[in-house]
């Protein structure tokens, strides 16, 4: 195969997987127009249109799916297999893509990873926060990390952080002039922060267990966030009641700049987990990664 027709297949595979000439071109560092230009030299020279294109949007034709889903697959073994030579390196090297939340970046990924990339400077990693479910394989991810009840059955999963627990807090000053909320339902009509989730379908609502019985409430308020840490915030800034992980509040309530409400009604929940394919043939680096880590509490 001529290298120009090596470059056009690598060219459509990213224009099909992001759906998008502008993210494409983004991501293999040229123009659109150049991009575009490839493509279509491409679809002549095979003669069939690969991708249906619109003002808004472009997509895979029935011969495009099946051009992707045929050469996805050994392009990726190649990348492995180029990966793999790593390994006969002295020192482990390798780039990793992981997709997170921004909380776990902050409280779990970044503490580890700043010793870890001391001690193993020919290994980069590459850290994009979503909130989102991403699909880590269509998205070329090599790992990602969700709380365990999110991770498929199909992943292999590994335990990063201890248990967590949801806390719902307000400041002294927002609870003097409205009642604290004895159950769940009470939160309708009190003015709380929401958290804007795609995996959701939109605002996420409020989850409560309490005695075996599970509760989800869609709250209300003047704000809407798609950050944990913009939340707290919001909420120290007396706008409203707030619903973020404890480990978060613990130190504004001790301070008593806080107030915790429901606290019987949030109990412990599965922790966070780096998850990646089962098919996934580990690299050396990534399986250091995955060792500095694991989460080795009781």
């Amino acid at each position: 195969m001529q290298r120009g027709n090596l470059d056009a297949l690598l060219a459509f595979l990213a224009v099909g997987r992001e759906r998008s000439f502008t993210k494409a071109a983004a991501k293999l560092g040229v123009s659109q127009s150049a991009l575009s230009h490839t493509i279509r030299e491409l679809e002549a020279r095979l003669g069939v249109r690969l991708l249906t294109r619109t003002t808004r949007s472009v997509s895979p034709t029935e011969a495009g799916e099946r051009l992707i889903h045929s050469l996805g697959p050994r392009f990726e073994e190649i990348d492995a297999e180029l990966a793999a030579l790593s390994e006969l390196r002295e020192k482990p090297a390798g780039t990793i893509r992981i997709t997170a939340t921004e909380y776990a970046v902050d409280t779990l990924l970044w503490p580890k990873l700043a010793k870890f990339l001391r001690r193993y400077p020919d290994i980069k990693v590459e850290i994009i926060m979503d909130a989102g479910l991403t699909d880590i394989v269509a998205q070329r991810f090599d790992a990602g990390v969700r709380s365990g009840e999110q991770v498929a059955k199909d992943m292999i999963a590994v335990r990063i952080g201890p248990d967590l627990r949801m806390a719902v807090v307000g400041t002294p000053s927002y609870f003097r002039t409205r009642s604290e909320p004895k159950k769940p339902q009470d939160l309708i009509g009190h003015n709380c922060i929401n958290l804007h989730l795609p995996s959701y379908g939109g605002l996420y609502a409020w989850e409560f267990e309490k005695g075996g019985r599970e509760l989800k409430v869609r709250v209300e308020g003047q704000l809407v966030f798609n950050g944990t840490f913009q939340i707290l915030n919001a909420a120290l800034a007396g706008f409203g009641l707030g619903y973020v992980p404890e480990d978060l509040v613990l130190p504004h309530i001790a301070k008593g700049r806080l107030k915790r409400v429901l606290e019987d009604w949030c109990p412990p929940y599965a922790g966070y987990h780096l998850y990646y394919p089962s098919r996934r043939q580990p690299s050396t680096a990534f399986a250091l990664l995955v060792d500095a880590l694991r989460h080795r509490g009781q």
